[in-house]
């Protein structure tokens, strides 16, 4: 069925289909196709950018930030203030009401802050909550948000992480309730979800004014997990979908050369790395536990041409477990450029002339990882191809199952190196070196407001990481967008899609 797809698609390519997009503009519905599915409406327990997507449509956070200026906004918030270093206040905003007509204010900020916060919750990112040590009601329209310490990027992920849910439905429905039947305050509401598939939403007519945001444009949108990337191109030039997201390069090459869709560009902050069980969870004599092992998986990648192959040129590699757009991510720190010979000597030196055998597990980008596992090959490593979904791989990230992943991360397109490095190497169970000065010096950049002092932890700390070799950094990621002629959308280089500022021309 495959073949039959990828010949279609070639023949549609060639002959450059027009598709006509004119029975959504009837219905005003744009049909959106991802490779991935929605795993949890729920989006505290996701940390798939999918889910992130979602959330900006369905829910509201208290403050953003405007893309153009940088200026920080009030969205439920109409202004906010540091009181001190470790204190935030926020005066929100009156007479805005959530999908199922519940009114907001305090209650539902402070339930979501602390409720959410509370390490009993087991939020799947930790790190985006576990700065806050209380929320606290001031007055019906006022709340004050207590942190733990100094913490310079709260209001990003307030932005990013923490939109605010409704307390009385949450608490009458449970997580699972509110997963299959989410309630928020945002530009769109949910019509239906079915699981692994698709969802459907409607705008909200009763979108409050005065924000940030405007209600939504376009009165549909249906969103369909299509994993074949061939498949949605069918259905791209079938007129089924107007809005594919990730187009790999090669095929958005070739759709841009036929002049009939939009093809669009953008940068992002997601990075791509390979990460190594330092640490040993997976199991006793775990060969990356021995730092030449590390090093020598490292000098077998050949990064630039994994890049140049699969890629845009547009996309950097890195030196360091972060995005260079991201505040303190320095890249002048020790590099491992390809050499498969050093790479084979490294091997020999730690006991394993033969190499060994070990799994790698990948979620996206399948030719890529292909294309690791060869190197790997070629050295001795012989490293069996796994594939899982992303909720798949997450799971068995966090039970410590993972000897090796090609991985990518968007930090939830926070520009900071607390959104990522800091996650990755905290101390906590999924931190595969588990090097308690490393996640002191990480700290430390994390809880001080002072510029210089951040940058001085984070240098040091991403210098510690390369001469470890605990991971493969890879390269920064750009994103492919390919629209129907119909469509107006401008994406934003925080990769995050939004649907409320789509429109039919």
């Amino acid at each position: 069925m495959k073949f039959l797809l990828r010949i279609l698609c070639g023949a549609l390519l060639a002959v450059a289909l027009p598709a006509s997009a004119m029975a959504n503009k009837a219905d005003d519905t744009v049909h959106i196709a991802f490779a991935k599915e929605l795993d949890n409406a729920d989006i505290f327990f996701s940390s798939a950018r999918e889910s992130t997507i979602f959330g900006y449509a369905v829910f509201d956070p208290l403050v953003e930030r405007d893309l153009k200026t940088g200026e920080w906004v009030g969205n439920l918030a109409e202004s906010f203030k540091w009181v001190d270093d470790t204190t935030l206040e926020f005066k929100l905003r009156q007479g805005v009401k959530f999908h199922n007509g519940e009114p907001f204010d305090a209650d539902d900020v402070v339930f979501t802050f602390n409720h959410f916060s509370d390490p009993k919750t087991g939020v799947a990112m930790p790190n985006t909550v576990n700065w806050i040590k209380k929320a606290e009601k001031v007055d019906q329209y006022t709340v004050r948000i207590y942190l733990k310490a100094p913490f310079p990027a709260a209001l990003d992920y307030i932005q990013s992480a923490i939109p605010i849910y409704p307390d009385q439905y949450y608490q009458k429905v449970g997580a699972q309730g509110f997963s299959q039947k989410p309630v928020g305050t945002g530009p769109y509401e949910v019509v239906s979800i079915d699981p692994g598939r698709s969802y459907t939403l409607k705008a909200f007519e009763g979108y409050h004014e005065g924000g940030p945001r405007h209600k939504a444009r376009i009165k549909n949108v249906e969103v369909r997990s299509i994993p074949d990337m061939n498949t949605q191109i069918a259905e791209l030039f079938s007129g089924s979908i107007d809005f594919m997201w990730r187009v790999p390069e090669d095929q958005a090459k070739k759709i841009a050369a036929q002049g009939k869709f939009a093809v669009t560009t953008a940068p992002t902050v997601r990075f791509g790395y390979i990460s190594l069980d330092a640490r040993g969870r997976t199991g006793d004599k775990v060969p990356m536990t021995d730092i030449k092992v590390r090093q020598a998986i490292n000098y077998a990648i050949d990064r630039k041409a994994i890049r140049d192959a699969f890629f845009s040129p547009e996309s950097k590699i890195i030196n360091s477990i972060c995005n260079p757009l991201q505040f303190g991510c320095e890249q002048d720190v020790k590099s491992y450029d390809y050499d498969p010979e050093k790479a084979k000597k490294l091997l020999a030196e730690a006991g394993y002339p033969k190499g060994f055998s070990t799994t790698l597990y990948a979620y996206r980008d399948k030719e890529a990882a292909q294309a690791i596992a060869q190197m790997l090959a070629d050295v001795g490593i012989d490293a069996k191809l796994t594939v899982l979904q992303y909720a798949a791989l997450a799971e068995k990230e966090l039970h410590g199952e993972v000897p090796m992943g090609f991985v990518t991360w968007g930090s939830g397109s926070i520009l900071d190196v607390s959104a990522s490095t800091s996650k990755f190497f905290d101390g906590s169970a999924i931190d595969d070196a588990n090097n308690p000065k490393l996640t002191a010096l990480l700290k430390a950049g994390d809880t001080t407001t002072d510029v210089k002092v951040r940058k001085e932890n984070y240098s040091k700390a991403l210098k510690l990481i390369a001469d470890q070799a605990y991971w493969v950094p890879l390269w920064t990621y750009t994103a492919n967008y390919v629209m129907s002629p119909d469509l107006d959308y401008q994406p934003t280089s925080d990769e995050i899609v939004r649907f409320f500022d789509m429109s039919w021309k």
